[in-house]
């Protein structure tokens, strides 16, 4: 996630179509406060939770007005506890109404399984026909901005608090 705002910040002042080079990252281990400025809105404060952070996720529930739920779609080992956690995430009382991103990230990666296959694997259809929330869908790669600006424009329509 810090990545993707990193992105969106050096996009805002440069274009989408100059990002360089992307820093070193690591999967977030703890939690990280962003605040970005988007063109339709002032800011937008965005809390990261780390995966490994899940067991105190639900004490941030009742302040979201939407959700991020990034998935590292190159790691396919994880793909099962993530979508665990997306489940969970869903039946939170305190999130039933807000509107949730599920973000397929790391698609520049070699992965075992293309966009489809994952979708299939999380269930996705079933997900979305039986949510309380509304949920959409993003490929993206957060080192070389593609899906980039799909997120940023989620970003501009979801309601805030």
């Amino acid at each position: 996630m810090t990545l993707l705002c990193y992105g969106h910040c050096y996009a805002s002042s440069h274009g989408f179509d100059e990002l360089g080079a992307p820093p070193s990252t690591l999967p977030t281990v703890g939690t990280n406060l962003i605040e970005i400025n988007l063109k339709r809105r002032k800011k937008v404060t965005l809390r990261e939770l780390g995966g490994c952070m899940s067991p105190i996720w639900p004490s941030y529930y009742s302040e979201a007005s939407s959700v991020m739920f990034m998935v590292d779609a190159s790691n396919t080992s994880q793909i099962s506890s993530s979508c665990i956690q997306l489940l969970s995430l869903l039946a939170a009382e305190p999130l039933q109404g807000v509107s949730v991103l599920l973000i397929f990230n790391k698609r520049d990666m070699p992965c075992l399984m293309g966009f489809i296959e994952m979708k299939s694997l999380f269930r996705l259809e079933e997900i979305i026909e039986f949510a309380t929330q509304s949920i959409t869908t993003l490929e993206l790669s957060a080192s070389t901005g593609q899906g980039l600006q799909d997120v940023v424009g989620w970003l501009e329509s979801s309601p805030t608090k």
